[in-house]
């Protein structure tokens, strides 16, 4: 019988990495000097993660998900996407800017032979006073004027800029522009994709001095150059209550903050449920199991899962991810 699950991260050591995974998160068994990302939940190939508890440990996601299909995923969820798992959960240490790039939706990506699309969501953990991520554009735009600040090194003065504190969240669509600025440590929420286009890496070098490949020729085909009036995600917390964060055909997600036992029923969702940690800790009991959730681990329930009880710690967040 499929019960809540956890899994080993795989560590991503980045140019633009630093050491808060580690320091902040407490994932303090990763070997990398500039770890930049944790993926806690991967069905992405070549870079899986593992059950860490129960009789299925040393299992990847999705050999898991080629025996139980439906009962880990839900019906409507194994029919779109069979034995791939459908969402990537990522904790990103930004200690300086990463590349500005977008990303393609599913039909470019399919065109391309890629995979799916990749649209995604943030939610910040920590900012150091100051930080800032870029999110689209400042003004109107058309692919010609766009090519034009490109070549002249001039991007970032047609970029959105946006100040950034815990808690923030940014919805990151496919084909929109974006990158983190440095001091920014945050949970990633995506669609199951490895594909960025790079359209500029601030001219930087690695220890050999060779600069990244830069994609602006494929990236021109998938950026949506619309401008909107505000990128940032509002939202409205509140103790004991489920705020609505982000809404998508890729997924939902919200934030639950409580500071009493908390029961959930997801006997109707027909869907697996995943529980980001994202600060504090609590104990979660489902399927006669009992488990704790600490920040910087997540907690996948499988689709047969009903009913849920949490008893928190004070400060608890939690992030809970799903396909409506």
């Amino acid at each position: 019988m499929l019960y809540p699950l956890k899994f080993k991260p795989v560590f991503k050591d980045k140019i633009w990495g630093g050491n808060r995974i580690k320091t902040s998160l407490g994932l303090d068994f990763s070997p990398l000097p500039t770890c930049g990302e944790a993926w806690v939940l991967s069905g992405v190939a070549e870079c899986q993660t593992v059950v860490a508890n129960g009789f299925l440990a040393g299992n990847e996601l999705n050999e898991i998900l080629e025996i139980y299909m439906d009962e880990l995923v839900g019906e409507q969820v194994y029919e779109k996407f069979e034995n791939e798992f459908p969402i990537l959960v990522k904790f990103i240490d930004a200690n300086d800017y990463l590349s500005v790039q977008v990303h393609p939706d599913d039909v470019l990506a399919a065109s391309r032979g890629v995979g799916s699309g990749k649209t995604e969501m943030w939610y910040v953990l920590d900012a150091e006073p100051g930080a800032e991520l870029i999110s689209g554009f400042n003004r109107k735009m058309d692919a010609a004027t766009f090519r034009e600040f490109v070549e002249q090194k001039r991007l970032k003065e047609i970029l959105n800029v946006e100040k950034v504190k815990s808690g923030d969240v940014f919805f990151i669509p496919s084909g929109r522009v974006h990158a983190l600025g440095p001091g920014i440590l945050l949970a990633e929420i995506q669609q199951t994709s490895d594909t960025t286009y790079r359209i500029y890496d601030w001219d930087r070098v690695d220890t050999q001095g060779k600069s990244r490949e830069l994609h602006t020729g494929l990236a021109m085909d998938a950026i949506d150059f619309t401008a909107v009036d505000s990128y940032r995600t509002r939202y409205k917390p509140e103790i004991n209550k489920t705020a609505s964060l982000v809404e998508s055909p890729f997924f939902t997600t919200n934030l639950l903050e409580f500071d009493q036992s908390t029961e959930k029923d997801y006997s109707d969702l027909d869907c697996f449920v995943i529980y980001v940690c994202v600060a504090g800790k609590a104990v979660v009991k489902a399927d006669a199991e009992e488990l704790s959730l600490v920040a910087g681990e997540v907690l996948l329930l499988p689709a047969t899962t009903g009913e849920v009880l949490l008893t928190p710690d004070p400060g608890i967040r939690i992030l809970e991810v799903y396909i409506s």
